[in-house]
């Protein structure tokens, strides 16, 4: 399974921000949409990531009050990227492997939408039931072997 499937799968439904609006706004945004990331966009294009781990530390950082706080001044800007030709246990290592729970999709400079561990995990868990179920409709109709030769 590749990337492009995933996100075929979850849809490319995107909630984005500014990078000068404040926290504050964001985190509602991110609360109404039930999201722990949003895209942070300027220019048209994007230009880094906000997920609930910056979110909680500026909370920490700044004593709770983010009224004040921009986005850009805690978004991850250079946030690791997936192709869509990406295999799903290659995104799975990149994830793991930069402690990241959000990846965005991008196809050159088009962000073709953003992906989650948990979005990752479903896709796989659906792959396995369906190899399973595949597998033991194979050796249900298993032919009989006595009767042949």
């Amino acid at each position: 399974m590749h990337v492009r499937d995933i996100l075929a799968i979850k849809g490319t439904v995107l909630f984005t921000a500014m990078p000068q609006q404040t926290l504050d706004n964001a985190v509602a945004a991110m609360a109404e949409n039930d999201v722990g990331s949003l895209v942070v966009m300027g220019g048209g294009k994007m230009v880094g990531m906000l997920t609930f781990r910056e979110v909680l530390k500026a909370v920490h950082r700044h004593k709770g009050n983010l009224a004040s706080v921009k986005v850009e001044d805690v978004m991850l800007s250079a946030p690791i990227t997936a192709s869509p030709d990406m295999e799903t246990n290659e995104l799975r290592h990149l994830l793991i492997e930069n402690h990241q729970r959000y990846v965005p999709v991008m196809d050159g400079t088009t962000l073709m939408g953003v992906l989650s561990f948990l979005d990752v995990a479903k896709s796989v868990l659906e792959e396995q039931n369906f190899e399973n179920k595949m597998l033991k409709n194979y050796i249900k109709n298993w032919p009989d072997e006595e009767g042949s030769a």
